[in-house]
């Protein structure tokens, strides 16, 4: 088969893809408020990639692994016309770095959820967290802003993908179990 076949061939099955194609319907409920799953409590272990900036190692790129428990306080959120929720979210995350520094941050933070499809939801943490600092030279303990942006991919109405980016600068990719 020459090139010019195979390239004739694909363009052919292209169009012939396209031809039977049927347009992806996306289904938007953030102006539904309340459509979202019924769950009082979000239990998801995650994993953590340690990025940029954290406050005290010498080296800023670490990995571990954390839990994070939220709590809805709020089943309709803040603004009442939009589909949000709010919950009081808590846990631990571990790091460990290549300069063998372990960190270890408690967070507390308050979770607001946006419920944009049955199949995704974005959510924002502000919060505070403990951070320990254990090195071959100190023992520290300080308290941190924390700052979260993440987003979720929900298999169905009990478990989703979730995805978290912020300061401390770790990214962390989980499984939510809503219960």
């Amino acid at each position: 088969m020459t090139r010019f076949t195979r390239q004739l061939a694909a363009l052919a099955l292209g169009l012939v893809i396209l031809a039977f194609a049927k347009p992806a319907l996306a289904q938007s409920i953030i102006k539904q408020p309340g459509n979202h799953p019924n769950y009082s409590f979000e239990a998801e272990p995650h994993l953590l990639i340690g990025l940029w900036g954290i406050p005290g190692p010498g080296d800023d790129t670490g990995l571990g692994a954390g839990f994070r428990g939220s709590v809805v306080i709020v089943d309709n959120g803040f603004v009442r016309t939009i589909n949000n929720s709010v919950a009081i979210s808590f846990g631990i995350d571990w790091m460990n770095f290549d300069d063998n520094d372990d960190f270890v941050w408690l967070p507390v933070a308050m979770q607001w959820n946006f419920w944009l499809s049955p199949n995704w939801s974005v959510l924002g943490e502000p919060g505070l967290a403990l951070r320990f600092n254990d090195d071959r030279f100190r023992d520290d303990v300080d308290l941190d802003f924390v700052f979260y942006a993440g987003g979720r991919y929900h298999f169905s109405d009990t478990v989703s993908l979730t995805m978290r980016l912020g300061w401390p600068s770790a990214f962390s990719l989980g499984v939510s179990f809503f219960m």
